[in-house]
Parts: structure tokens; C-alpha cells; sequence
């Protein structure tokens, strides 16, 4: 899959700055399960108002199995709150604030790399808790935006989490992203999965460059500073995903774009996360790469044209099908090649031992070249 260019650019949603709010900041309820449970009764109302029937007693039986349908979704989401939430933590840093997700017993907790930034320390709230507890780092793995922390004394009762199978989030499943937007601990906002399967590069910070991150899940459901680390849940009270970005108007002067946010994928939580917890390093990343290093190439007009190869690793995907130094990329697959994140990002949605057409430019002339991708590495 070669997913085109997003209208909107992604930031992180966390972690949200700790010190004084900011004057003029407002804070906006999300209100679209009020919404969901009106279009559950509209439907329920519409069919019984097509019948024609004139009987009250068939009216009073429409709006009944109405109310019945709107509250058993109301029971489902109380349910999956009361299951998860108290999973999900608050993760607070000498730089700022962001959420996360108890993973096992032992007090290891998942979270996006960007909330806990350069801290080897930390303080932990859990969802049914206001006392902090002291938590250190286990290891971060920017490529993909995920780190492990651990409680160092681990309270009796921890609930770890339940993890779903990502294969089976599938468009229009109901989710509820859970954490702590601009500091509003154990908040819950409702939505649903609008998109599998988007490759999404965040912005970078601190002159570093940001993670491009492949198989993203796209919600509607709100996801604020703060919310970063928290967990995206289907009704099953299982997580499918990290809250991580939400998406900003590209002439909103970075606004947030309603209902447009990210999660990454739980398979690639559970791959990563037990590699860190196991070697304290991730050992094998899962994400494509060509064996090369490249920069972003400009033609004669100054305009960005391609990815030119610098080095390529001996042996390698690339080497093996005879790509050189010097050579320009243009094309991977079916997607246009114009610029190096380009590139980056095209490799991001593929994997490992797929084959793709690689085509490019060598004194002048196009040619193309047909790679089995190998794995990126690690370090």
C-alpha cells in the first residue's frame, strides 16, 4: 500500500508542558456520544415510523426498543471504562506530562518515546490513585515512538491491559481513547477507526528528526496534549492502539483538526515493548529499509527531485540489486519519490522481504531495479 500525502500535518499530542495554563486556553468537551445515541434512536424511530402504523402501542414499542438500543451502548461504554481505565496512567517529567499504559505485573508501563524525551526518571498516578510513584526508564525506541518505564516499587494490583490483534480493526469499530489531555487525568473521549493502515511522520523536536511510523490508526475519537501515551480501546475493552498525534489544519496556523488523530498499531506495541523489556533494546525493528544511506536530491532549478544515494550497505537489498552511489531515486513502486522523508515514508508502509521496483536516474537515464527489501536496523 502507497498511501497518499495527508491534507494535514500530524503533531504529537503530548506530553502537554507542566507550569501555569496558558490565558485564553479553552478546553472543549467532546459531545459525540450524545450524538451516536440520537442517530441509535433515529434509526429505531424511522423504522417504526415507516410502517405507518396508527396503533400507540406500536409507537410506545418503537421507542422502547429505542431506549433498550441507546442504553445498552451507554452500558457498553461504562463497562469498557470501568475494564481499562484503570490501566491507563498519568506520566509526568521535569518537561512535561503524558499518559501511558500498564503492560504487565511487574510495573512496566508502555508509552510514546516523545513523552518521555530525555528523562531517565519519572512520576507515575494511576487512574484510582492520587499519590505519585517514582518510575525509571527501561529503554526508548524513537524509530517508533515507543518506551518502556517501570515502576520502582510496584503497588499490589496492577491491572495490565489487554491488547488486541490488530488484524481485526476494521473502519467504523467504536473507540475510546483514554488518558490525560491537558492534564485531565483518567478523561475519556469517544469516536470511531476512520482509516487503517496510514504511514504518518511526525514533526521533529529538539532539532531531532521526528519517527515516520507505518500501519497508523486513524480515529475520529479526541486526542489532545496529554492524551500521548494513553490507550485507543474497542468495545471488546481491548487496546488497539497508543494515542500519539492528532492532525493540524495546514492554514490553521496549527490548529488541531477535529477528529483527525493517530495511534500506533498494537502489534507494533507488543513486537516493540517486549524487545525492550527483554534486551533493553530493540533487536529487530519489523520496518523495511534498502541499505542505503540517502539526502534529499535537487535538479538544476533548485526544486527537490529525488533521494540521492551516499552510501550503500555492502551486501544489502540495494547492493543486491545493483544500485550505486550516485544514483537518484524517483520512483518506489508506484509512489513518487521527490525528497529523502518522502522516501522514508514510502518504506515505512511497506516490510521486510517484500518485493518492490525501484526505479532511478543514472547519467541521466532512467532505470528501474527489483529489490527484496531487508530489515531497518537497530542502531
Amino acid at each position: 500500500m502507497h498511501p497518499k500525502k495527508e491534507p494535514t500535518r500530524p503533531i504529537p499530542a503530548g506530553p502537554r508542558p507542566t507550569g501555569p495554563r496558558t490565558p485564553g486556553r479553552r478546553l472543549v468537551a467532546a459531545g459525540a456520544a450524545t450524538a451516536l445515541a440520537a442517530l441509535a434512536l433515529a434509526g429505531c424511530s424511522s423504522g417504526s415510523a415507516s410502517s405507518n402504523s396508527s396503533s400507540p402501542g406500536a409507537t410506545a414499542s418503537g421507542s422502547a426498543s429505542a431506549a433498550a438500543g441507546g442504553n445498552q451502548l451507554q452500558d457498553d461504554y461504562e463497562r469498557v471504562i470501568s475494564e481499562v481505565l484503570p490501566s491507563v496512567v498519568q506520566i509526568t517529567t521535569a518537561g512535561g506530562l503524558g499518559s501511558g499504559i500498564v503492560y504487565d505485573g511487574k510495573g512496566n508501563i508502555v508509552t510514546n518515546a516523545h513523552v518521555v524525551g530525555t528523562a531517565t526518571t519519572m512520576t507515575v498516578t494511576l487512574a484510582n490513585s492520587t499519590k505519585s510513584l517514582d518510575a525509571t526508564l527501561v529503554a526508548s525506541y524513537p524509530d517508533s515512538d515507543l518506551a518502556v518505564i517501570k515502576l520502582t516499587s510496584p503497588p499490589s494490583g496492577l491491572k495490565p491491559a489487554v491488547f488486541a490483534d490488530s488484524k481485526k480493526v476494521e473502519l467504523g469499530q467504536i473507540t475510546l481513547a483514554m488518558g490525560s489531555p491537558l492534564g485531565l487525568a483518567s478523561s475519556v473521549t469517544e469516536g470511531i477507526v476512520s482509516a487503517t493502515g496510514r504511514t504518518v511522520s511526525e514533526p521533529g523536536t529538539g532539532g531531532a528528526p521526528g519517527a515516520t511510523i507505518g500501519n497508523m490508526v486513524q480515529t475520529s475519537a479526541a486526542i489532545n496534549p496529554g492524551n500521548s501515551g494513553g490507550a485507543l480501546v474497542n468495545l471488546a475493552s481491548q487496546v488497539i492502539g497508543i494515542n500519539t498525534l492528532a492532525a493540524t489544519e495546514p492554514e490553521g496556523n496549527g490548529a488541531v483538526a477535529p477528529g483527525i488523530g493517530f495511534a500506533i498499531p498494537a502489534s507494533t506495541i507488543t513486537s516493540i515493548t517486549d524487545q525492550l523489556i527483554k534486551s533493553g533494546k530493540v533487536t529487530n525493528s519489523g520496518r523495511a529499509a534498502l541499505g542505503i544511506t540517502a539526502r534529499t536530491f535537487f535538479d538544476a532549478g533548485f526544486q527537490p527531485a529525488g533521494a540521492v544515494i551516499v552510501s550503500v550497505v555492502s551486501g544489502g537489498p540495494a547492493d543486491s540489486a545493483g544500485l550505486q552511489v550516485g544514483d537518484v531515486i524517483t520512483k518506489l513502486g508506484d509512489t513518487d519519490i521527490t525528497t529523502l522523508n518522502s522516501l522514508t515514508t514510502a518504506l515505512a508502509s511497506l516490510t521486510p522481504d517484500s518485493k518492490v521496483t525501484v526505479t532511478y536516474v543514472r547519467d541521466g537515464q532512467s532505470r528501474t531495479a527489483d529489490v527484496t527489501l531487508g530489515t531497518l536496523p537497530t542502531s
